[in-house]
């Protein structure tokens, strides 16, 4: 008997090794540098931006092929048939008899071509110059994109992890309350307090158990947000944990954050200096204006030259025989167009101007996201010093207030309050932690100086 006990013990915790490893294999463990590099792969947004910059370099590429000559080869055969009936025909007064006949004819042509174009008014330089523009500002959205994607997928890791702390927080006050609802059932039963403060703790603590069940279920939803974000499976379990980032907040992350903020004109310059959007918006502008010269091209004769290179015959054997070559120079100036050029030329010039409209309000959002960066930063700093302030004085409150319910001085409302209250200043703790941090990092993004 004794025997099969142990072996059904071992079995037991055999097999509980067993699930507890193939759990541990089914979740996957996600900190903030591989969710940042996961979303950097599976992101659509990051793969779509950097499929329209490989898209935009072939445009260069056919820009610059504009430099070179064309060449073309070409080859071909007919076959001609003549089928003419009999027929009389008068020769010297005489009629003769001409019979049917039936002929067929064949030829052989093959040749190469080839043609340059010398000038055209600028269009050519204008075309490239405009490519080139094109493909930078396109690049540089695309990067912007990556900033972009980094910075949503640190806010939604971040987020996770404040809803995990508050969560802890619930936790916390269930048990405390749960706790508290033991002695006073207790007091009740020896008959040192009455049955409405039985009724009203448990109260409070089925309270404390529906705001846990929310706060769990926002937990668990941001984990499947921020999956969703980086382009992860939502079925999988994630563990999101890193090491690297604090739950709390010391003076030495205070003071590495201070280091890098200098004043608004000093991070202003910074970001317009670094920004991918404020580049690609200059490039757009240098497209624009390349478009106006290609437009005004049409103003200019163009010159082209040519030659080719042909061999032709009835048979194919003697194709080589019958050979041709040809050279030549052509100008062609077109003197009016019924105003079309014009049409064009204005159309350039207005896009040129939205462009640069474009470019001054690039400029001014990054001045307006630089300041409210800054404001934000140190709006958060202030809310964590007066967090921490809040927390110490609302637990005091309630050990004074647990105190004098203890001792018969105090009621129940009190207790709850003041219980209230440090739940709450636990809340806006853990809020201002993550508010600081997010904050710094969103100024990171603002500056725009971090690639990926």
């Amino acid at each position: 008997m004794k025997k099969l006990a142990l072996i059904l013990f071992v079995g037991i915790v055999f097999a509980s090794v067993m699930l507890a490893q193939v759990s541990a294999q089914q979740t996957k463990v996600l900190s903030l540098n591989k969710a940042v590099s996961v979303a950097l792969e599976q992101n659509i947004s990051v793969r779509q931006a950097y499929n329209n910059s490989n898209s935009a370099q072939s445009g260069v590429l056919a820009a610059y092929g504009s430099y070179l000559p064309s060449a073309s080869v070409t080859g071909g055969w007919t076959r001609q048939q003549t089928d003419r009936p009999a027929s009389t025909q008068l020769i010297g007064g005489q009629p003769i008899q001409v019979p049917a006949t039936l002929s067929t004819t064949s030829n052989f042509q093959t040749g190469l071509s080839l043609g340059y174009t010398v000038f055209n008014g600028f269009a050519r330089e204008a075309n490239f110059s405009q490519a080139v523009s094109n493909a930078t500002s396109v690049d540089q959205q695309a990067i912007r994109t990556t900033q972009q994607i980094v910075f949503q997928v640190q806010a939604a890791y971040l987020g996770v992890l404040r809803n995990r702390e508050l969560v802890k927080v619930s936790e916390e006050n269930l048990k405390r309350d749960q706790r508290q609802l033991e002695r006073i059932t207790e007091s009740n039963r020896v008959g040192a307090l009455s049955i409405g403060d039985v009724y009203r703790q448990q109260s409070q603590v089925a309270q404390d158990e529906v705001g846990l069940i929310s706060a769990q279920n926002t937990y668990d939803k941001s984990i499947a947000d921020l999956v969703s974000l980086i382009g992860g499976d939502v079925s999988e379990n994630y563990e999101i944990s890193d090491p690297t980032l604090p739950s709390e907040l010391s003076e030495a992350d205070f003071s590495a954050t201070s280091a890098q903020v200098k004043s608004f004109e000093q991070m202003r310059q910074r970001a317009m200096a670094a920004r991918p959007d404020y580049v690609s918006a200059k490039e757009n502008y240098n497209a624009a204006q390349s478009g106006v010269t290609s437009a005004s091209s049409a103003y200019f004769p163009s010159v082209s030259a040519s030659a080719g290179y042909n061999l032709s015959n009835t048979e194919i054997a003697k194709l080589s025989e019958s050979k041709g070559v040809s050279w030549g120079l052509n100008i062609r100036w077109t003197l009016f167009d019924g105003f079309q050029t014009n049409r064009s030329i204005q159309s350039a010039i207005a896009q040129r101007r939205n462009a640069e409209l474009s470019l001054l309000q690039t400029e001014r959002n990054i001045s307006v996201d630089v300041k409210k960066a800054l404001l934000d930063l140190d709006a958060a700093r202030k809310q964590y010093d007066a967090s921490l302030k809040g927390l110490q004085s609302a637990t005091q409150d309630r050990r004074v207030a647990e105190e004098k319910y203890n001792l018969g001085s105090g009621t129940l409302v009190d207790l709850l309050t003041a219980n209230a209250g440090l739940v709450n200043a636990q809340a806006n703790k853990v809020n201002a932690t993550y508010n600081y941090i997010t904050a710094s990092r969103n100024l990171d993004y603002v500056i725009g100086e971090k690639k990926f």
